[in-house]
């Protein structure tokens, strides 16, 4: 596509047509070409659309570029001026009427709040490089960003809706690949590249706060079987590997991104929906188009290894300082991979600021060098693989405020069955707590909105007389994923909790993905007594309509969502003591 097809002549970079308008809120493709203006006066024409296409747009002549000459934008002649473009009416043009009166066809004028709302809502933040995708006359540069993306078939490992209903799950993937310029000499030039940096991006329901676990490469466990697509469209699975580092989940034997996403659903219970992956030539690229990211160090940093240079204070890196510093082990802390990845949540917090500050989102040369950097370094899945698509899901993200952010390391210990100690596995209690808050969107920030509406259902739930645990009659029934659940829980009723008139009925006629407490009415005390032992959630909770008779027990039937005896159904209230956590609205120094 040559520079004029694309809007570009005179050495004018498309980027710099880009203007905000403040009469709609929306970015619009400024066509005058007055290099340096911002907003130019724009006369309102008599001309019919056939005679603008034409070039003859109020008897102004145009170049060979294409461009008007200089009297058609020196605002000499008569008409109303403003300082943006507006949408025209076709309807006196097209009907061969005269110029309408001076407020027909505008938009009615929006307070700066209302449009700063729009904006922001539009970019999206996270992903605003795909702002220029939806605006008026991008087609081109939409067919452009359209043609950078790479995608990859990951089958049912991922939700292939752009969309999805409730809570939203994306894992970014940091591959340690080496492919571009200049990153063949970081050693490993062979490798077909690992999931090096893991982040679940968890979003809530109510798009009020999301959660970013990171998960550490050296975490050992299981990877499970995998389907992938081959280059000819067929399917071939993946045999599983049992006890091994979760960063050859992706490349090794031929594994692709979906083998990774369905390793993570096997760790933490999560489903993610969609993948979105970079390598090294990607952090080098978006670090730059974005004019750098600002970090800080708590003291100088002279690593020869990584070649990485910082002094004390704030600075901002971009290109191959960047990738610097995401790549140092030595740097910080006590050098290991755990250190490392509080480094890259600290610069990973600081980019989202950066790419939601009004000096990104003003800027429309920024957001288009962002938006084509952005596409070229980016493969996702088919799910979002289109920039109409990603444009979609950017609008989603977009609405969750900084500073319910929260970036959480998975809670670990050393593996106890090495001697010489290279690897880690999860802390049992803490690991399993943070994915139960994650399973039922629970919010690891004071969204204080939401935060009232569950203790208010709670505490509905609960409301009334109790049962003693020695009158608590139960029947529990395993349908979930755990095999011995049921037996475990009754023994752990019995011993732990004092009801001692549990009972194991073994495993459910069918597998179910929620728990349920089902009772009768004259057994509503009993009901809250479990309830609230179990952590049980309202939606849980199946009142009968005809009173339990003799004996008769309540019916627990545990779902996919029960994951151990002592873990409360419906999720911790809140984070687990002692987890490294951090906002992504507060700037810290890296130690």
């Amino acid at each position: 596509m040559d520079a004029q097809s694309r809007g570009r002549a005179d050495e004018i970079d498309p980027a710099d047509q880009w203007v905000l308008n403040p009469h709609t809120g929306n970015y619009e493709l400024r066509l005058d070409q007055s290099a340096g203006e911002s907003s130019g006066a724009v006369r309102r024409s008599n001309a019919s659309d056939s005679a603008r296409r034409s070039g003859s747009r109020s008897g102004a002549p145009r170049d060979g570029s294409g461009r008007r000459g200089a009297g058609a934008r020196d605002g000499s002649a008569g008409g109303p001026r403003r300082e943006v473009p507006g949408q025209r009416s076709r309807r006196s043009s097209q009907s061969g009427r005269g110029p309408e009166p001076a407020a027909a066809g505008r938009r009615k004028r929006k307070s700066p709040k209302a449009r700063r709302k729009k904006a922001l809502l539009w970019t999206g933040g996270v992903m605003a490089f795909v702002v220029v995708a939806g605006s008026a006359g991008a087609y081109a540069l939409y067919q452009r960003l359209n043609g950078n993306i790479d995608t990859v078939d990951v089958g049912n490992a991922g939700n292939k809706d752009v969309l999805t209903d409730g809570p939203m799950n994306i894992l970014v993937i940091g591959t340690d690949k080496r492919t571009g310029k200049g990153n063949g000499g970081y050693g490993d030039k062979g490798s077909e590249g690992h999931a090096d940096t893991n982040i679940l991006f968890h979003v809530s329901a109510d798009r009020t706060n999301a959660t970013a676990l990171s998960i550490p490469r050296d975490l050992m466990t299981d990877i499970p079987d995998c389907e992938t697509t081959q280059p000819d469209g067929s399917k071939k699975t993946i045999p599983g590997t049992p006890g091994v580092r979760f960063n050859i989940s992706l490349g090794q034997e031929g594994r692709d991104p979906g083998c990774t996403m369905r390793t993570v659903e096997a760790i933490t219970g999560v489903k993610p929906d969609h993948f979105m992956m970079v390598d090294f030539n990607a952090v080098k690229e978006l670090t730059t188009a974005v004019g750098g990211v600002k970090v800080c160090m708590a003291k100088p940093v002279d690593d020869p290894k990584s070649q990485l240079k910082l002094p004390k204070g704030e600075s901002k890196v971009q290109g191959e300082m960047a990738l610097a510093l995401l790549r140092t082990r030595h740097s910080f802390g006590n050098e290991s991979d755990l250190d490392r990845i509080k480094v890259q949540q600290q610069f990973l917090a600081s980019m989202i600021r950066e790419m939601k500050s009004s000096d990104t989102l003003t800027n429309p040369k920024k957001l288009f060098s962002l938006a084509d950097a952005a596409t070229n370094a980016l493969t996702v899945d088919s799910g979002i693989g289109s920039a109409k698509k990603l444009m979609t899901l950017a609008q989603e993200l977009g609405k969750v405020n900084t500073k319910n952010i929260t970036f959480v390391t998975l809670p670990v210990i050393d593996n106890p069955a090495e001697t010489v100690k290279a690897t880690v596995v999860p802390q049992p209690e803490k690991a399993e707590q943070l994915f139960a808050m994650m399973r039922s969107d629970t919010s690891l920030t004071e969204v204080k909105q939401k935060k009232k509406a569950a203790k208010s259902k709670q505490a509905a739930l609960l409301k009334g007389p109790k049962a003693e645990p020695a009158d608590v009659r139960v029947d529990v029934l395993n349908g979930g994923d755990i095999a011995g659940a049921a037996g475990a829980t009754v023994t752990w009723l019995q011993n732990s909790q004092g009801v001692l008139k549990s009972t194991n009925k073994a495993n459910a006629p069918a597998k179910i993905k929620k728990t349920t407490l089902a009772y009768a009415p004259n057994q509503a005390d009993q009901a809250r007594a479990l309830a609230e032992m179990m952590g049980l959630p309202a939606g849980a909770m199946k009142r009968g309509t005809a009173d339990a008779e003799g004996l008769q027990a309540m019916v627990l039937t545990l779902g996919a969502d029960f994951k151990g005896v002592g873990i409360p159904v419906s999720g911790p209230a809140k984070a687990p003591e002692g987890i490294q956590q951090a906002s992504a609205d507060k700037a810290e120094c890296a130690a």
